[in-house]
């Protein structure tokens, strides 16, 4: 039987929300703080909506409690998305067009990967379906048969 390891104490809350915005600001190359801020919450309220288990709560653990919160708003639908279907599903929501959801969710979604960490980036990946490494800023694998 494999061990889990726990999370990382020194992990979690190690960036504050101010500069988790500033790195998706200058990551996004958003004009304004509010602007970036807007993007962040849209991008993971959608990942809440997608994300369950052991893995969302050990993501939120590792976020910024505003960000955090931004995830932990939305209940899981029980409608998997595919990345693609995701980008489509918060275009339509919010009124964007792909290109610009497809970057804004790039932009936050490389910056939460850095936070959680290497290992729960990848179980985050493997839990969600195809096409969400591309936006978490990774080589999408082929899923062996």
């Amino acid at each position: 039987m494999a061990l889990l390891s726990p999370p990382a104490p020194s992990v979690p809350r190690a960036t504050t929300f101010d500069q988790m915005l500033e790195k998706v600001r200058y990551e996004g190359v958003y004009p304004t703080r509010q602007h970036a801020q807007d993007v962040i919450r849209r991008v993971l309220e959608a990942l809440g909506r997608q994300l369950t288990g052991a893995e969302r709560v050990e993501l939120a653990g590792r976020l910024p409690q505003e960000a955090a919160d931004y995830l932990a708003s939305q209940a899981p639908t029980g409608r998997p998305l595919t990345g693609w279907g995701f980008v489509k599903d918060l275009a339509e929501r919010t009124g964007g067009n792909l290109a610009t959801t497809r970057w804004d969710t790039g932009s936050v979604l490389g910056v939460v990967a850095r936070l959680a960490g290497e290992d729960l980036t990848t179980r985050i990946i493997g839990q969600l379906p195809d096409g969400y490494a591309l936006l978490f800023g990774r080589a999408q694998l082929a899923r062996a048969a």
